[in-house]
């Protein structure tokens, strides 16, 4: 019985942690990250949903989008203010926000 409570609670452990590290979807992402400058257009950032504003970088392709949010642009720096995002959700992020202006 001991065993198997030890068990229970080391699975129960595991999942938690697993949760707390699970990845933010790309709206998440935007709502915490890039909303600051995206929403107002601060500093020349395109705003979202902005067909525009995003016409010149949809053109260029979700690669492109990716890498200029990677390495930073204009005066967005790198990782666009989300220094803490894996690449899987700074990925999220750039397809939700582009997403919104197509």
């Amino acid at each position: 019985m001991k065993k198997s409570l030890a068990l229970l609670f080391v699975l129960l452990f595991a999942l938690a942690v697993t949760s707390a590290f699970a990845a933010r979807t790309g709206k998440e992402v935007y709502t915490a990250k890039c909303a600051m400058c995206h929403d107002s257009g601060v500093a020349g950032a395109p705003k979202f949903g902005d067909q525009a504003a995003w016409k010149a970088h949809l053109e260029k392709g979700m690669d492109h989008m990716l890498e200029n949010a990677k390495k930073g642009i204009g005066a967005m720096p790198p990782m666009g203010m989300c220094n803490g995002c894996s690449m899987a959700e700074l990925k999220a992020a750039v397809e939700y926000l582009a997403g919104t202006a197509k």
